[in-house]
């Protein structure tokens, strides 16, 4: 199994994820909405509201990795916007299930993200891979987005599905934004600070996914997850901690998260405490300790 497909793979984890594949040996290629074939992953063009993928792509694939989705924090959860949110994960792996079903002998493996945005907000409550859901936006779009995946399952293809925590990563993302203040010597953290952030560094959720690639014995639900979750105020000290900036850390106080950002503020306020069940799948994490984690990251600029 070498060649690989990638969705989302020009987004921050797919184009990190795609450089790691290529290390290992695997051809990799990517859906876009913009076909370039001459790009160093070359990119084959898919439609979703038009219901189209380039046949070449479907038929050349060993593997699919499923990245695709609409940016959650982007913009502000208007309806018009949460219809762009759900849509873009849910009719997108239904398209992919409806050209793979076409095939005469389907791939491998079909490894989907999903979000720990599906336990919605839980305060202090330990949670793993068998938790509940909870009954938010947020919970709704993974709730829908892992059912999209069934068909697959009924074709008989390994369907990994990894929970994307809060990825650490200086090229995008949370930690990117929060990085910005500290060149300032201030801090800051959102509400009470106390809600709890699930987080792992790039390189170790690029290995959940190489790992549900490649282990036969990978089925049903994983949280791409450091081991040990922090609250949101231990990061923002652990931020100046690995910068070794002596920072004034203030709270952002929640109702002004919640008239910034509106329905959308449950991304930084929402509690979503994940612990890793190491029994369930054999893992080794580079980085399960948030200051090294924060300092190897900047130090390699990634």
């Amino acid at each position: 199994m070498k060649n690989i497909l990638i969705t989302g793979g020009t987004g921050l984890i797919g184009m990190h994820l795609s450089a790691l594949l290529a290390l290992k040996g695997y051809t990799v290629r990517h859906l876009s909405r913009k076909q370039n074939k001459s790009a160093k992953y070359p990119a084959y063009q898919w439609d979703i509201a038009r219901g189209y993928i380039d046949p070449e792509a479907i038929e050349w694939l060993d593997g699919i990795i499923h990245l695709a989705g609409a940016g959650i924090a982007d913009q502000r959860w208007t309806g018009p916007r949460k219809k762009v949110l759900m849509d873009s994960r849910v009719e997108s792996t239904k398209l992919l299930a409806n050209y793979l079903s076409k095939r005469t002998t389907p791939p491998a493996v079909f490894v989907s993200s999903s979000a720990i945005g599906y336990y919605g907000h839980q305060k202090n409550a330990i949670l793993n891979s068998g938790s509940k859901h909870g009954d938010d936006f947020l919970s709704q779009i993974c709730q829908a987005w892992e059912t999209a995946v069934t068909p697959l399952k009924k074709m008989g293809v390994r369907s990994p599905i990894i929970r994307i925590g809060v990825v650490f990563s200086t090229q995008g993302g949370a930690l990117e934004q929060l990085l910005k203040s500290y060149n300032f010597r201030i801090g800051a953290y959102f509400g009470s600070g106390n809600q709890y952030y699930s987080w792992i560094h790039i390189d170790d959720l690029c290995a959940w996914f190489i790992k549900a690639l490649e282990d036969a014995t990978m089925q049903g639900i994983y949280n791409g997850t450091a081991p040990q979750p922090a609250t949101n105020k231990e990061i923002a000290h652990a931020i100046a901690q690995a910068l070794q900036k002596r920072s004034l850390v203030l709270p952002v106080p929640a109702i002004m998260a919640k008239l910034m950002m509106g329905e959308m503020s449950a991304v930084v306020l929402n509690s979503t405490r994940v612990e890793q069940d190491t029994s369930k799948v054999d893992f080794e994490y580079q980085f399960n300790q948030l200051v090294p984690a924060i300092k190897d990251l900047v130090r390699r600029k990634i």
